[in-house]
């Protein structure tokens, strides 16, 4: 196997929180304080109390956009057409 990525396209992955020297140390790019700062947290459909949109939105489904519209067809109407 003698593939390999063209020079320079390639980056290393950047360490985070490792030493204030490499730039990203200390908050590692997640700033000072605050719920996005923690780790495991999801704000997904949060609105900060308000209720979120999905919720205030009825319940209703959907209708596919790429739907076709049947219509039906007796074989004795086709005959009599055709007579």
């Amino acid at each position: 196997n003698e593939l390999s990525p063209a020079p320079g396209s390639t980056k290393n992955r950047t360490r985070v929180g490792r030493g204030v020297g490499s730039g990203k140390g200390k908050t590692g790019g997640r700033g000072v304080k605050g719920q996005k700062s923690r780790s495991g947290v999801a704000i997904n459909g949060f609105e900060g109390g308000q209720m979120p949109i999905y919720m205030r939105l009825p319940k209703r489904g959907f209708t596919a956009r790429n739907s076709k519209n049947h219509a039906w067809l007796n074989l004795g109407l086709l005959s009599k057409a055709i007579d």
